[in-house]
């Protein structure tokens, strides 16, 4: 195998499913993959240790929310995020384009870029693409994202015709800030359009003439019925060059993770795991448990045994109970560790059922619960 950053070699395939593995950096990556999402250089409640214990690869960023605290070039001063927190496998940092779209009430987008205030104390900001680039530069992740727009849903033809060639201009100008070869940072492009064919495909000629190491479909999980998900979702994979890693952003229901792959996506990332551990919804073999039933205060079993994780092979569901309706600390962790532990099992397991071309069977025996 060639060892150069980015190179995506693809392994196996079983209908459009595929498992590959990507070069960074800072390691390899196996496909399919979920990335946990670390937004400010932690994923929350969890340490490094924790997360290297559940077999995290890779996991996510924001470049918004470290521009803003603790500031790219503090990071900068310590050799990066790897160093400054501590984490020493690949990390991609989003551009910080989601934000844009869900500070809506906050910015004002041009084609030079967007002016936006920040949600922490009001203070006025400008993002270009080209400072994008730079300030995920200065926070050293393995893979950067161009800035591009997300257009919320509902969004007319119109406009969503003129946000795609501003994502299309800022994503030319990205590259162009930081041209194949400048370093050994991965760049990927995003294609948008939004929930028209007609424009997906558009988006996805233009993003795809230009020479990124990775594509990601952006602007899903917006608002959207799952049906107007997975019908873009299927129809705009097949769209982006085989060759290169394929990367579906925000989408993380455990079924949507296996949709994607079945369609043809590679990475995966969504802060439901860790959201829902905080929230007392906890993912299992057969089914979302909500710990905070009365049913589970004397169940002495395990929350999953299929589950290999610290919290499963340790503790009970009455236990986890208690600690979730005493508001303890330790709760977050421990559910945040176990729902963790089960995308990333999830995604291990379909890179398995890949190899072996029994994909379907897997994606069946979830559709089924």
């Amino acid at each position: 195998m060639n060892n150069s950053s980015g190179q995506f070699n693809l392994e196996y395939e079983d209908g459009q499913a595929r498992a590959g593995q990507l070069t960074t950096l800072h390691g390899v990556v196996k496909t399919p993959v979920f990335m946990p999402v670390g937004t400010q250089g932690t994923v929350k409640s969890l340490c490094p240790q924790d997360l290297n214990a559940i077999g995290a690869q890779i996991i996510l960023s924001n470049t918004y929310h470290l521009y803003l605290r603790p500031g790219d070039e503090l990071l900068a001063q310590f050799g990066g995020l790897h160093k400054f927190m501590n984490w020493d496998k690949p990390i991609l940092t989003d551009s910080g384009g989601f934000q844009v779209f869900s500070l809506s009430d906050l910015r004002k987008i041009t084609s030079d870029g967007v002016e936006f205030a920040s949600h922490i104390d009001g203070s006025r900001h400008f993002f270009t693409p080209e400072k994008a680039i730079a300030i995920q530069n200065n926070i050293g992740s393995s893979i950067m994202m161009v800035l591009d727009e997300c257009v919320p849903y509902g969004a007319d033809f119109g406009y969503t015709s003129r946000s795609l060639r501003l994502t299309t201009d800022w994503a030319r100008r990205c590259r162009d800030f930081y041209p194949p070869g400048k370093g050994p940072q991965l760049l990927f492009g995003i294609v948008q359009g939004g929930f028209h064919h007609e424009l997906r495909s558009e988006s996805a000629r233009q993003i795809t003439d230009i020479p990124f190491d990775g594509y990601a479909l952006g602007g899903l999980s917006v608002g959207e019925s799952k049906q107007e998900m997975l019908d873009i979702m299927y129809y705009s994979a097949p769209l982006l060059p085989v060759r290169k890693p394929r990367y579906l952003m925000g989408v993380g229901k455990p079924l949507d993770i296996l949709e994607g792959i079945n369609a043809g996506i590679d990475m995966f990332d969504c802060v439901l795991p860790t959201r829902n551990a905080r929230n007392g919804t906890l993912y299992t073999s057969a089914g979302q448990v909500n710990i905070k039933r009365a049913e589970y205060k004397t169940d002495s079993t395990a929350l999953d045994p299929e589950c290999d994780c610290y919290t499963c092979t340790n503790f009970s569901r009455s236990y986890l109970r208690h600690l979730y309706m005493a508001k303890e600390l330790l709760a977050y962790r421990l559910n945040s560790i176990h729902n963790l532990r089960f995308f990333v099992r999830l995604t291990s397991m379909a890179r398995q059922a890949i190899k072996e071309g029994n994909f379907s069977s897997l994606l069946s025996k979830f559709r089924d619960l």
